[in-house]
């Protein structure tokens, strides 16, 4: 199984509790996918607002990503190879060596990065260190996760510590389109 390639199209999802919502746009570019969106929500009874910029490569690769809160705090991170992380002053974040891909803590998309950068390989349960970004405090750590694909569109994502763990069914593009307990697509 291996998915289509992308065109440009625009998605949403919303909690399944509690209120809020992201829209996402995402562009297919010569040198890979830009996916731009804009989320609000709730997190411990904290009203947020959100938008994000995540930079691709062809191979789904996460080149950098920003976020930016409706209150003002930023954070801007670049991958200028694989595993290591800088900041736009060009200081590395050495605790986050290591990490491919990214977790953004109010959004189902990030899910499709290792989904569409490994694809086939899920076949076999694939553990990735992520650099997971909670949008209470945009302040980066490193998540272990593993993913695996449990039939064409449906992966299982668990976190390596065994504290959740939920089968995402995908459409053709790789996105998510149901996150039990979470999210649900629009």
């Amino acid at each position: 199984m291996s998915f289509q390639p992308l065109s440009a199209r625009d998605v949403r999802w919303a909690p399944v509790s509690g209120p809020g919502l992201e829209h996402l746009h995402l562009t297919a570019t010569p040198d890979g996918v830009v996916a731009r969106s804009v989320v609000i929500g709730e997190r411990g009874g904290r009203a947020y607002g959100v938008s994000y910029e995540i930079r691709l490569d062809t191979l789904w690769h996460v080149e950098r990503f920003e976020i930016v809160a409706t209150h003002g705090d930023h954070l801007t991170l670049i991958q200028d190879r694989p595993g290591r992380w800088i900041t736009t002053d060009g200081t590395e974040r050495a605790d986050l060596h290591g990490c491919l891909d990214i977790d953004l803590a109010g959004t189902p998309f990030t899910n499709t990065l290792p989904i569409r950068r490994l694809g086939e390989a899920l076949a076999a349960p694939a553990e990735l260190r992520m650099v997971y970004v909670p949008f209470d405090t945009f302040e980066p750590v490193v998540d272990a996760q593993r993913y695996t694909r449990l039939a064409p569109r449906l992966f299982r994502y668990e976190a390596v510590d065994r504290t959740f763990a939920a089968d995402l069914p995908v459409d053709e593009d790789g996105l998510v389109t149901d996150y039990p307990t979470l999210f649900k697509r629009l």
